[in-house]
């Protein structure tokens, strides 16, 4: 990996910046939401290439990121980064509904309460049963859709994998890089989690929302970013390519509505467990494996600065 120093000056700018401004678009969001779901949605979106441009005011080496992806040497990688999401996203909605069977739904609930009833009764009167539309994302989520959402996703790996985790590493090394690297990216989501229940509240479509709103899902949320953030991180350090943990972002963002889409909405503080994989419950894989790469950390520094 390429050789970084730490520069307090540049990250100080970085976080200022991308924290400021995305903190601005999520609070005017948060307010679309209510007139205008999809809208509100496609703001949100805008907001993933705050990071990228906090690192070029920061005085990022943008050449240096990786942009060729190698895609001969970096085959395995790719592949853990297009399908490793949705592995490890499914091996935690089933751990969730192993425990909680009673909350699977097929009728379209969670359809309902994202588009309205009149999305799913659109959609059936095209001659699509609400269990071909599970199986046309499911195949979208693993073929297409990683690519399509790589592109979004790349505005923050630009700033996170790409200029912020070097920039922490080389200050605080490698596992304390890692897990204040993860804090500060869940941290930056915080408002929509504050304002509107991002995640785990009513933009997830669960109404009756969950113990120590919000509280609790911001904090939670900072949890399961570490462990995801280091699964990003340790893609980029073996591809050393931007491009690898980008594709990954798009996939996890591809698969992480599946589980909730096959759910009852109406589970409460339930929610924070799972089935998507930012619950406790559901998360167990992301982080078990982000646990093994972090107790392993040290194996391989003499390949990072």
């Amino acid at each position: 990996m390429r050789n970084v120093r730490f520069n307090k000056k540049a990250m100080v700018i970085y976080l200022i910046f991308t924290f400021g401004l995305a903190y601005i678009i999520q609070i005017c969001a948060a307010s679309l939401y209510e007139k205008n779901r999809v809208i509100g949605q496609l703001v949100t979106a805008a907001m993933m290439f705050v990071p990228a441009l906090g690192a070029v005011l920061s005085g990022a080496k943008l050449k240096e990121m990786g942009w060729k992806p190698q895609i001969r040497k970096n085959i395995k990688i790719i592949l853990i980064a297009w399908f490793g999401s949705m592995i490890l996203t499914v091996v935690g909605a089933v751990l969730y509904f192993l425990i909680f069977p009673k909350h699977i739904d097929l009728s379209g609930e969670y359809f309902v309460a994202a588009g309205g009833a009149e999305a799913l009764e659109q959609m059936k009167a095209q001659g699509i049963s609400y269990s071909v539309y599970l199986l046309i994302t499911l195949v979208s989520s693993i073929s297409y859709a990683p690519l399509l959402n790589m592109f979004v996703a790349l505005g923050e790996e630009i700033g996170w994998r790409g200029f912020m985790y070097p920039q922490l590493k080389a200050r605080f090394g490698r596992r304390k890089g890692w897990i204040l690297g993860g804090v500060i990216w869940g941290a930056w989501h915080w408002p929509l989690i504050w304002l509107i229940g991002y995640e785990y509240g009513a933009a997830a479509g669960n109404p009756i929302g969950y113990a120590g709103f919000p509280i609790t899902g911001m904090l939670l949320f900072c949890v399961i970013t570490v462990g995801l953030g280091i699964l990003h991180d340790w893609l980029y350090e073996k591809s050393e390519s931007i491009w690898v943990p980008a594709l990954f972002h798009g996939a996890f963002n591809a698969a992480a509505t599946l589980p909730l889409a096959v759910c009852q909405t109406n589970t409460g503080s339930v929610r924070l467990l799972g089935p998507a994989p930012n619950g406790i419950l559901s998360g167990l894989p992301i982080l078990a494996v982000a646990a093994i790469l972090l107790i392993n950390a040290d194996k391989s520094r003499g390949k990072l600065q």
